[in-house]
Parts: structure tokens; sequence; C-alpha cells
């Protein structure tokens, strides 16, 4: 628990119980999850206390948003590259028989050409289809 402290004070947040909880659970994840996928497995803890630990984090760039195309936000955690930097914008897969969304930081965004005066500031990228435990 100590290295997520010092990871969330990096990041500039404090480090309470429920944020350790939460990134702990995250952090052992492969997967993007939404706020239901997180209340389930804490129980008792309060959805909102849930909701503005992910709000936080998504603040300070500790995780990101996917907008999967199902209708419900998913969160997973920004991992670092070999200069602690962030990864580049990646692709996502979101399966459509088993609803799964993960990262797939390998494959990265290519650069976009915007026309001049357009600024982006994000990109979302989601490949669907069926993963590796549905396509049998």
């Amino acid at each position: 628990m100590k290295e997520i402290e010092t990871i969330l004070k990096a990041k500039g947040i404090r480090p309470t119980a429920v944020r350790l909880l939460v990134y702990k659970f995250m952090a052992k994840e492969s997967l993007a999850m939404s706020l239901n996928d997180i209340e389930a497995a804490f129980g008792q803890t309060e959805r909102t206390t849930l909701f503005r630990s992910l709000k936080l984090f998504e603040e300070k760039g500790l995780v990101h948003k996917i907008e999967d195309g199902s209708g419900i936000a998913k969160f997973a955690l920004e991992t670092a590259g070999e200069n602690g930097a962030n990864e580049k914008l990646h692709l996502h897969f979101h399966c459509s028989k088993c609803g799964e969304t993960q990262c797939l930081t390998d494959q990265t965004i290519p650069n976009i050409s915007l026309p001049k005066g357009f600024k982006a500031t994000d990109a979302n990228l989601v490949v669907k289809g069926l993963c590796d435990k549905c396509y049998q």
C-alpha cells in the first residue's frame, strides 16, 4: 500500500482508505471497469464516494475514461512509459458478446492532421468484436 500511497501523492491526491483500495483494485484488473463494476466489488462503500474517487483520478491523469459505445463509461489506469509519461493515445477493444473493454496500449492512435484552427483534446478509437474468450 505504501507504493500506491506514493503514486497518489505524486499526482496530488490525498491517499484516503477508499482511494487506496480503488487504485489497488484497478491495478490488479487488466480490463476497463465501470462505476457499477467497482461498486459491486466494494459492496458497502457509497457509490458517490467511488464516483468522486474516479473523477479525481481522471482529473489528475491517473485514469482515463473510455466511451466504448455501450452507453456506460469505463475507466482504466494510465500506464507509464519508459520516461514515466503516460502512454500515447491508444486503441481500445470492446467485446460485443461479454461486454469487456480493454486497452490495447501497443496499438497507438496515429497523429491526425486537423484543419487550421482546430485543436484535438482527446481521441477515442474503439475496435469492436469478440475477445479471445468469446471467439470460440
